[in-house]
């Protein structure tokens, strides 16, 4: 079996969305990570808000999450490598969501505290509390908050699907490499202007 099959393609088969059971998740789309990828992030930028404006437009919920620690750290785990190195970076206490996405009142932000925006957070109450079964996902980075959530929300159930021109990470390879592999097998994988179509 050819696990590239369909990579970067929408099928005959892939069903329309039906907008009141779908969310868009952006992760992690906020000032201290856009910041330490000055290059990519003008593009990523502009690309996820169309993304953002194309989901309102159609009626489907757009969901934030960033990655936030209170002062001192307090939920960083010595044990967690992860968090350690976020710690000694200073980062994710007083940044905010990407203001250049518009982020409007009523959509939810997600705090979490680890790479998975599932983890530790109320997003799967909240999303199957709205009939939500559909996921569009888009994140920074790709080895990161995507990797952890979409393995996490493929175990859920939630259909998925991926983004890749609005994910990033610094790692070209890696970032490549996932959404030809393990993001492939667990979603239908997307660029931006496949998913604007499926938008509509």
């Amino acid at each position: 079996m050819d696990n590239h099959a369909g990579t970067h393609s929408m099928t005959a088969q892939t069903p329309p969305l039906v907008p009141a059971q779908t969310a868009l998740v952006v992760m992690h789309y906020q000032t201290d990570i856009l910041a330490l990828f000055p290059s990519a992030a003008p593009t990523l930028l502009a690309n996820t808000r169309k993304l953002c404006d194309a989901a309102r437009a159609r009626g489907v919920s757009v969901y934030f999450a960033k990655i936030h620690f209170s002062p001192g750290y307090p939920e960083v785990s010595p044990l967690n490598r992860n968090g350690q190195g976020i710690k000694r970076l200073g980062l994710f206490v007083d940044d905010q969501v990407s203001p250049e996405l518009g982020r409007r009142d009523h959509e939810p932000l997600i705090v979490a505290h680890r790479a998975s925006v599932f983890f530790g957070t109320d997003l799967q109450l909240r999303l199957s509390a709205q009939g939500i079964d559909t996921l569009l996902m888009a994140g920074i980075a790709s080895t990161g908050v995507v990797l952890s959530s979409v393995a996490y929300a493929s175990d859920a159930d939630f259909r998925l699907f991926t983004v890749k021109d609005c994910c990033y990470d610094p790692d070209q390879v890696v970032h490549d490499h996932l959404f030809a592999t393990a993001f492939d097998s667990r979603t239908t994988v997307l660029s931006l202007a496949e998913a604007l179509a499926l938008l509509g």
